[in-house]
């Protein structure tokens, strides 16, 4: 049994990189890199210097989702690198880029080819908001600007926390609706 699910994660990652072969894939990437610009520029708000609440992930997570966790994560790093050229805020801290790399992989490897479940996308978005939410980014916060690191986690505890069921219960149901309207654009039945 080891021996298959080493096989099937090799083959996760092999099918996912596959995705980048087709048009409408690299071209679909593209739009969902201008609608997480467009919720960036409007759809963000700041909760003091170290939180911040926004939208602009939704894209990146539609995109794990359907194309997998290279695509994701790869989705993930160009999108944090055009976001700061078009929006700059702050000083630019590769840190943050490797952190949207995971968020990326994490999502694809979670939900990619499989069954579209709440469970399974409440493990995502746990996963993601400790890992690379509240470990990682503190982290980054920490070595960007020198603030004691915890002092600035229990903020980010508390909103990562209020987040996480606001963010399964959006994530699903807007998996759901790709699901029914997008999906089929891109299985390999086609």
């Amino acid at each position: 049994m080891a021996e298959n699910e080493r096989f099937m994660t090799g083959s996760l990652w092999i099918r996912s990189l596959r995705e980048f072969k087709k048009l409408n894939v690299v071209a679909f990437c593209g739009m969902m890199c201008a609608v997480a610009m467009a919720l960036n520029m409007v759809a963000s708000i700041s909760v003091g210097p170290y939180i911040r609440i926004g939208f602009s992930g939704l894209p990146n997570q539609v995109v794990a989702y359907l194309f997998g966790p290279a695509v994701g994560g790869i989705f993930g790093g160009a999108l944090d690198v055009i976001k700061y050229i078009l929006k700059p805020e702050g000083a630019f801290f590769p840190g943050f880029t490797v952190s949207a790399i995971l968020g990326g992989v994490i999502y694809g490897a979670l939900l990619y080819k499989k069954k579209l479940q709440i469970g399974r996308v409440f493990a995502a978005q746990l996963l993601v908001k400790v890992f690379v939410n509240i470990l990682l980014n503190t982290l980054w916060l920490n070595m960007l600007y020198g603030k004691a690191f915890l002092a600035i986690l229990p903020g980010r505890l508390v909103s990562n926390a209020v987040m996480l069921p606001i963010d399964t219960a959006i994530m699903f149901f807007m998996l759901q609706a790709v699901d029914r309207t997008i999906r089929r654009y891109f299985d390999d039945n086609q």
